[in-house]
């Protein structure tokens, strides 16, 4: 059974049961709201940044009233009928100002030496809708480091507690080691037991999360990633769960890191284990597919040509377009 769902005035069918947010990514660019913590690979997400907020202007055919709050879009399934506002409501895009600012509360200015600046959802949701400055007066949280394996390098001053480590770590992993530790403002990512994550697929922590929280330890402070440039590979990996399919990162002939392959809104294809991430760092490992496709919005596209937009047609006068034929033959016999 589909629904007819308007969002932004544009109309969709989508089959029964699917959220607001996946309706609008059927209809794709600026009317699909921004998502920090769901995740559509993993069971459970979303609910928690509220970064996904729209308005339901029009319930459904039967019952056309609108909702009376801002319901969050990842968790919200479409009705038939129903109309949606994005960015076409001021109070959705004040809303979410507001998220955003909440977000950066505690959230420290590393972007200069973060590890994810480049690919960092957050740095995206700041300048497209942060404020100029915050108006919390009291001393950001913070937290002291700790070592939670030998591969993964997690700094939990930047983590904004989207959970979606937590949830990797529960359906891709054999057993989950890491989660979210006390309540409140003192709530952290954190183990009881330290460097105690070591399983097979914890490297797809890194991937999931959308700040700078969990990195690459192997990669860490080596480059900034837009001097890098992405390749797509592959190998048969003897992991069952893994699908061998990467992104590699050059500097030159140089592989720097490798990561699981993402989709246009960031989110991982399909999952990798540990061996494929961080020990399959030689160009003779992998069967090179070619370069990524990355779009021109993101600065991980500078001198890509690839993804270089055409420069535009310029359509000459004929008489013009002749004369300037016949003077380049005259020069080139002389």
């Amino acid at each position: 059974m589909s629904m007819k769902v308007t969002i932004d005035g544009i109309p969709v069918e989508v089959p029964d049961g699917t959220s607001i947010l996946n309706a609008a990514r059927l209809i794709g660019g600026d009317v699909v709201p921004p998502a920090m913590c769901y995740y559509s690979k993993l069971a459970g997400s979303g609910g928690k940044c509220r970064t996904c907020l729209v308005k339901v202007s029009k319930g459904s055919e039967k019952d056309p009233r609108p909702m009376p709050k801002l319901v969050a879009s990842c968790r919200t399934t479409v009705m038939d009928g129903m109309e949606v506002q994005n960015i076409t409501s001021p109070e959705v895009i004040e809303a979410r100002k507001g998220v955003v600012e909440m977000l950066l509360i505690n959230h420290p200015l590393d972007c200069p030496i973060c590890d994810q600046a480049g690919e960092c959802h957050l740095q995206d949701l700041g300048f497209e809708h942060g404020a100029v400055k915050t108006r919390y007066e009291f001393d950001r949280r913070t937290f002291n480091k700790i070592d939670i394996g030998d591969k993964v390098q997690l700094h939990m001053t930047r983590c904004i507690l989207c959970y979606r480590c937590v949830y990797v770590a529960d359906q891709i992993t054999d057993h989950r080691i890491h989660g979210i530790l006390n309540r409140g403002d003192h709530s952290e990512i954190s183990t009881y037991i330290k460097a105690a994550i070591d399983n097979d697929f914890s490297g797809n922590v890194i991937d999931v999360c959308p700040v700078g929280a969990l990195t690459d330890k192997t990669f860490r402070f080596k480059n900034r990633v837009w001097f890098t440039k992405p390749v797509e590979a592959h190998r048969d990996c003897d992991h069952e769960k893994c699908s061998g399919k990467v992104t590699l990162w050059y500097k030159g002939e140089e592989v720097l890191r490798v990561t699981a392959r993402k989709d246009v809104y960031g989110e991982v294809e399909e999952f990798i284990c540990n061996t494929c991430r961080f020990d399959k760092k030689k160009t003779a490992d992998w069967v090179i597919e070619g370069p990524r496709k990355v779009s021109h919005h993101s600065v991980i596209s500078s001198n890509h040509y690839e993804t270089m937009r055409p420069l535009p047609v310029v359509k000459m006068n004929p008489l013009l377009q002749e004369a300037n034929k016949e003077q380049f033959e005259r020069e080139t016999r002389l």
